[in-house]
C-alpha cells in the first residue's frame, strides 16, 4: 500500500504538545504536508520560536511517522508563529499596533537586579528568534541603556508618523527615560507626570511588529504599575525576587497588585540564588535559600528558577553586554534562556487557551 497524506495526518495526531494537551493536529501546528512516494515531508509550525519542547516535539513526529509502513524518508520543518494576546477582550485596554504580547517584569522593592533580568529575558528572546521590543519603565531610575551599552545614543523622531524610533541593540528594540534626560539629572516628577512618560513610551514610538514587548517596571506598587496594567492589555506579569523570607513577603504584595488588576502572574524567578564560586564552581547560599520557590507555591504560580550571584552577570550589565549575549554558552546564559522560554511557553498556553474557550463559548 502507498504511503498517503491522511495516513501521515493520522499518526501524527498522536503527537501531544506537552503545554497544551492537545495534539498538533487539532492545534493546527500541522501544515504542508507532502509525500512523494515513500518520502514524507512536512511543517511544525510551533507558538513560540522560544519553545522549550521544540526538539521533544521535532523526535515525536519523527518516530510516529517512521512508525507508518513504507516511509523512508522524513523532512521536517520547525517554525514558528507567535499568537496575539486577546484575554482581556474588546471592552479592555486598547492594544498597541504590531505589539503582539506584553510583559511586565516587576518587583516588590529595589535591589533584586530586576533590570538586568529584564535585558537578559529580552536578549535571550532575540536569540532565539523573536521579534522583542524593550521598554525601560522606571522613570526615576533607568538603567536598561547603561546594561544593553547604548547610554550615550539618543532616539530619532519619525516626523512623518510623530512616533519616536526605538534604538536597536542585540536584535532588541529600547525606549528608556535614560535616553531623554541629561546624563546624571535626577527626574523630579509627581505621580501624574509618570503615568504620562509611560503611557507616551507605550503609544508614541514606532515599535513595529513585535512579539513580546518587555516592560522592566520600577519596583513596587505605585503610579507606573497601574498605568501600564490599566492602558494596555498585559499578557502577564514575571515576578523577581530574592530568596530571604522577607524579600518573599514583599513579593506577594506586588503579585496581589496585579491579581486585583486582572493581570495574570505568569511566574516567579529568585534573582541572587547562590553565589557561584568562580575558582571551584561551587554554590554558596548567601542569602538564605528556597524562598522564590516557597513563594510561588503558595501563590500558585509557576516557578520559573534560580539566577546566580555571578560576578560575570554584574561585570557584563555595567559593561554594557548582556551576559546571554557576551557568554551564550555559560552557566548563567544557560539559566536567562531557560527562564525567557518558560516565560513564551506560558504566555502561549494563556493565549491557546483564551482561544479555544472563545470558540467553544
Amino acid at each position: 500500500m502507498p504511503v498517503t497524506q491522511e495516513d501521515v495526518v493520522k499518526a501524527l495526531t498522536a503527537v501531544i504538545d506537552p503545554d497544551l494537551h492537545k495534539d498538533i493536529v487539532t492545534l493546527g501546528m500541522l501544515k504542508s504536508v507532502v509525500v512523494d512516494g515513500s518520502n514524507v515531508s512536512f511543517t511544525v509550525e510551533l507558538t513560540t520560536p522560544a519553545c522549550p519542547l521544540r526538539e521533544e516535539i521535532e523526535a515525536d513526529c519523527r518516530r510516529v511517522v517512521s512508525e507508518i509502513p513504507g516511509v523512508q524518508e522524513i523532512t521536517i520543518e520547525m517554525t514558528a508563529r507567535v499568537r496575539e494576546n486577546k484575554g482581556r477582550g474588546a471592552a479592555g485596554p486598547t492594544p498597541i499596533p504590531g505589539v503582539k504580547n506584553i510583559v511586565a517584569i516587576a518587583s516588590g522593592k529595589g535591589g533584586v537586579g530586576k533590570s538586568t533580568v529584564s535585558a537578559n529575558i529580552a536578549c535571550a528572546l532575540a536569540q532565539m528568534g523573536a521579534k522583542v521590543g524593550l521598554l525601560d519603565a522606571d522613570i526615576y531610575g533607568p538603567s536598561i541603556p547603561l546594561i544593553m551599552g547604548v547610554e550615550d545614543e539618543k532616539p530619532e523622531t519619525d516626523e512623518a508618523k510623530e512616533k519616536i524610533l526605538p534604538i536597536e541593540r542585540y536584535g532588541v528594540k529600547l525606549i528608556s527615560m535614560g535616553f531623554l534626560q541629561p546624563g546624571g539629572a535626577a527626574v523630579i516628577w509627581r505621580g501624574p507626570m509618570v503615568a504620562k512618560a509611560v503611557q507616551q513610551f507605550l503609544r508614541d514610538v514606532e515599535w513595529g511588529e513585535i512579539d513580546y514587548l518587555v516592560v522592566d517596571l520600577p519596583p513596587g506598587t505605585g503610579d507606573a504599575q497601574l498605568t501600564l496594567a490599566q492602558a494596555i492589555p498585559l499578557s502577564g506579569a514575571v515576578v523577581v525576587m530574592t530568596p530571604q523570607d522577607l524579600a518573599a513577603a514583599v513579593a506577594v504584595k506586588a503579585v496581589s497588585m496585579f491579581k486585583r488588576l486582572d493581570v495574570p502572574i505568569l511566574g516567579i524567578v529568585e534573582n541572587m540564588s547562590y553565589f557561584l564560586c568562580p575558582s571551584c564552581s561551587a554554590r554558596h547560599h548567601v542569602f538564605s535559600h528556597g524562598g522564590g520557590r516557597h513563594a510561588a507555591e503558595a501563590l500558585e504560580a509557576p516557578f520559573f528558577g534560580e539566577i546566580p550571584l555571578a560576578l560575570d552577570i554584574g561585570d557584563d550589565a555595567d559593561h554594557g553586554t548582556p551576559s546571554v549575549v557576551v557568554n551564550p554558552d555559560g552557566e548563567s546564559a544557560q539559566v536567562f534562556r531557560s527562564i525567557a522560554s518558560q516565560i513564551a511557553a506560558q504566555i502561549s498556553i494563556r493565549n491557546r487557551s483564551f482561544t479555544l474557550l472563545t470558540m467553544t463559548s
